[in-house]
């Protein structure tokens, strides 16, 4: 694989794990720049966020885009990494972009199954259905932007990673 591939698409909509499978089954490197941001400053999103604000934290994602970028492979990006323009079209230049597309109820139900405590903090401070509702109504029209692809990730992982393999014509084994 030449040119990496981006995941992106709101929380719950299963960007980690289509893309470690993805990974797995195209024999290729698999980063999420949520842990690779986490890992690299020590600390958690929600504890850069509150020590640093919004602001400080999506510089740092954006530093984080471009580094791993540069490594290609598969890489799933922070829900949020849409909201600026210029990792929009970083993405879109450097690479394939795929929008794991979901309905609230679906997302709502994930987050519900496995809360991530703590590695986000709330973005609205409403309840998590009133909250993705709101956030992908704001965001869905920027990963469609943003998006080469768009793909139904309301079925299983599996047949998220075949759509995608058709998709993109990709010769992975299987």
């Amino acid at each position: 694989m030449t040119q990496p591939i981006f995941l992106i698409g709101p929380r719950g909509c299963g960007k980690t794990t289509v893309g470690l499978e993805l990974a797995r089954l195209c024999q290729s490197d698999f980063v999420d720049t949520d842990h690779w941001l986490q890992t690299h400053a020590g600390q958690s999103i929600a504890e850069i966020v509150e020590q640093e604000g919004w602001e400080s934290f999506r510089a740092r994602e954006t530093a984080t885009l471009e580094a791993v970028a540069a490594g290609a492979g598969i890489i799933a990006t922070g829900g949020g990494i849409i909201l600026s323009a210029y990792n929009r079209q970083f993405m879109r230049e450097k690479g394939i972009v795929i929008y794991l597309c979901a309905p609230v109820p679906v997302l709502v139900e994930r987050l519900e199954a496995s809360p991530e405590e703590g590695q986000r903090p709330t973005l609205t401070g409403k309840p998590i259905s009133e909250e993705v509702s709101a956030v992908l109504a704001e965001r869905d029209a920027l990963y469609r932007e943003a998006a080469h692809h768009v793909v139904d990730a309301s079925l299983p992982p599996a047949k998220v990673v075949q759509n995608i393999v058709t998709a993109l014509h990709l010769a992975c084994a299987s």
